[in-house]
């Protein structure tokens, strides 16, 4: 596990979540920001592709999670079909913190103070590791696609057609 002296608290948080579930996954700290998939994937070396976008959406006035693949955008007529929804929006960033404790751009997919639904975009799959958001703009964690869906229970779709 990480440096627990060097981690921002809402990462310690989420390390915690991470041991509680006996996942060995060390969070990194970056020099940057890396609130973009794009910045992210610089950061490490990796393809965009295999980071794990951590996307708060509001679906019929309840915040759900939506792990999508950097490599595309989810495509909200596609959510709405797939989730069954009348309405799929972005969550303000208000939301995103209520719902998960962390800001927009270091959201990671645990340590939240309830669980949230979550979706995990089936692109990841496509990737040996993964990359999230660690609970802040500054660290990220390794992740496999089956440790994701273990850690969130999340239900695996399509974002995209």
């Amino acid at each position: 596990m990480s440096d627990p002296t060097t981690l921002p608290e809402r990462s310690r948080i989420v390390e915690n979540h991470l041991r509680d579930a006996g996942v060995e996954s060390e969070i990194r700290v970056l020099p940057d920001s890396a609130r973009t998939a794009a910045e992210a994937a610089s950061a490490i070396g990796c393809t965009v592709g295999a980071i794990a976008n951590s996307l708060v959406f509001v679906v019929d006035e309840e915040p759900v999670l939506v792990m999508t693949s950097g490599g595309h955008r989810a495509d909200f007529a596609v959510l709405a079909r797939r989730l069954a929804a009348t309405d799929v929006a972005m969550a303000p960033a208000s939301v995103v913190r209520t719902a998960t404790g962390q800001a927009i751009g270091g959201v990671a997919p645990i340590g939240h103070p309830t669980k949230l639904r979550t979706y995990i975009d089936e692109a990841l799959r496509d990737h040996d590791v993964i990359w999230a958001a660690g609970g802040h703009p500054h660290t990220v964690m390794p992740l496999t696609f089956e440790t994701l869906c273990t850690l969130t229970d999340g239900q695996v779709i399509s974002v995209t057609d």
